[in-house]
């Protein structure tokens, strides 16, 4: 079907940065929006940013100003910019996209299955 791989995660010192990737393959005619969500250890997932077909982008308040999400067509590839990193950054990262698998088909939501981001000095 679909698969949704994320890469980029890993150790980074609070003020760093990272960038994250998240590709996109298998059956896809087309891919609506594109976003992250991260899970901190014992909380609930939450949604971090989003970014839809035409280019727009949300940001959950944590992370506005510091975080950037911007995708690649061509590749269907999402990325999450990430600077001014901070301990409360610290979660798996997931990668969710509304993809239509086939003209007729409907939209259906995937998700990758994460990777961690660890902000420590």
């Amino acid at each position: 079907q679909v698969q949704l791989v994320e890469s980029g995660g890993g150790l980074v010192q609070p003020g760093g940065s990272l960038t994250l990737s998240c590709a996109a393959s298998g059956r896809i005619f087309s891919i609506n929006a594109m976003g992250w969500y991260r899970q901190a250890p014992g909380k609930q997932r939450e949604w971090v940013a989003t970014i839809t077909s035409s280019g727009s982008t949300k940001y959950a308040d944590s992370v506005k100003g510091r975080f950037t999400i911007s995708r690649d067509h061509a590749k269907n590839t999402v990325y999450l910019q990430m600077n001014s990193l901070k301990p409360e950054d610290t979660a798996v990262y997931y990668c969710n996209a509304q993809i239509q698998n086939s003209f007729h088909g409907y939209e259906n939501d995937y998700w990758g299955r994460g990777t961690q981001v660890t902000v420590s000095s």
